[in-house]
């Protein structure tokens, strides 16, 4: 049996408020594709197939797209939620839907109870366990304590004991959405932590075929048998040396016999970029990221005017920029007491502390217009700042 193992679609979600879901169409487009070019017979999705709990109409337009040609396609499917998901909401009609070949597991009781398909070497059960928040079933599950690791040691002994009891000798593989130890997160992960624990151990695992796991973003081989597949695409500058894709694992008469990682296509890609404002603007080098989505870090000793503009005349799609000075500190110093002080007094301090240097007569105007524009009596504002002048406030 072969199997493409993915997770984290997050669908709906932005990129430093960049849409994605043209490009999330891609990677459906791409993964339709692997499943007819790999002779796909299964793809398991591990959670988080949205990136909220109540997604908007374009992302649940997309998913039905993509279960729709999923189900059309020679591959079944085998879902779960995540923690980005409503398991109620993603499980709706589930168990109309498990008859077109597309089977959604987003409840909790039902962990023990696989997906059964076969191939020539016989029966291959795959266990659904959806995101499991501890405080959910901590009571009726009847756990020992507040974990993550309690609730999936509890889904796996109900997977151990369904095994044990029913399907001596059956091949087996898990979907889980959890934070397992030796894998690193990034920077677009929710946290998921419960009482400042949120990390299971691989031995949790054990005894089973494979095991998908879903929920950081990275591709991660943790063992052989249990591997993250990252998300699709890249969801923060954290990631950019990422590579993306989809596990492509193959099911022998004995079990796992492959696993080969497919790359999935970059619609952008990121960069992050480190130096002064003319070295970005001028150096040869940072030419090739011209189309790159720009993370940016000046080093200048004063912070530059108009900065984000400027940088975008060269990389037109600068999302972020950052301020760090060589030898300094990209922090503001704190401003003196403004007890008796005119707003355009601390606003101007402000400028020159933020930047480093103080306002052009210009910037001063603006400011002055600024404050009197939301203040009630503008003369106010005038009339400290002379008192303040002359000694008398």
């Amino acid at each position: 049996m072969r199997i493409l193992h993915t997770s984290d679609w997050h669908l709906g979600r932005s990129f430093h408020r960049e849409g994605m879901l043209t490009h999330q169409g891609a990677y459906v487009d791409h993964l339709l594709d692997v499943v007819d070019r790999e002779q796909v017979d299964l793809v398991v999705i591990a959670g988080d197939i949205y990136d909220r709990a109540l997604p908007q109409v374009d992302a649940v337009r997309l998913a039905d797209e993509a279960l729709a040609r999923l189900a059309a396609s020679r591959a079944q499917v085998v879902l779960t939620s995540g923690n980005h998901d409503s398991a109620q909401r993603l499980g709706f009609s589930s168990r109309l839907i498990d008859s077109a070949g597309v089977f959604i597991r987003t409840d909790a009781t039902t962990v023990g109870t696989p997906v059964l398909l076969g191939d020539e070497h016989g029966d291959v059960a795959v266990y659904g366990l959806p995101y499991l928040d501890p405080d959910s079933v901590r009571e009726p599950w009847g756990l020992p304590a507040r974990s993550h690791e309690a609730a999936l040691d509890e889904a796996m002994r109900r997977v151990r004991a369904d095994l044990g009891r029913r399907r001596a000798g059956t091949r087996s593989v898990v979907l889980a959405h959890a934070f397992v130890a030796g894998a690193e997160p990034s920077e677009s992960e929710r946290d998921i932590s419960v009482g400042g624990v949120s990390l299971v151990p691989t031995s949790t695992f054990t005894g089973v075929d494979y095991t998908a796991l879903g929920h950081l973003h990275g591709r991660h081989t943790l063992t052989d048998a249990v591997r993250y597949s990252g998300s699709p695409l890249a969801y923060s500058f954290s990631e950019a040396a990422q590579l993306k894709g989809s596990w492509l694992v193959e099911l022998g008469a004995d079990g796992l016999s492959s696993a080969e990682f497919v790359e999935a296509p970059v619609p952008r890609p990121l960069a992050r970029l480190r130096g002064t404002i003319d070295e970005l603007l001028d150096d040869p080098r940072f030419d090739v990221h011209r189309e790159a989505w720009v993370q940016a870090t000046l080093t200048d000793d004063v912070r530059p005017v108009q900065a984000m503009e400027r940088l975008r005349v060269r990389f037109p799609h600068t999302l972020v920029i950052g301020f760090e000075p060589v030898g300094g500190t990209s922090q503001a110093v704190p401003l003196a007491n403004t007890t008796g002080r005119s707003d355009h007094a601390i606003a101007l301090d402000f400028v020159a502390d933020l930047r480093g240097a103080p306002a052009s007569d210009d910037e001063a105007a603006l400011l002055q217009a600024a404050c009197d524009a939301c203040c009630e009596d503008p003369e106010v504002d005038v009339l400290v700042s002379d008192a303040v002048t002359e000694g008398l406030w």
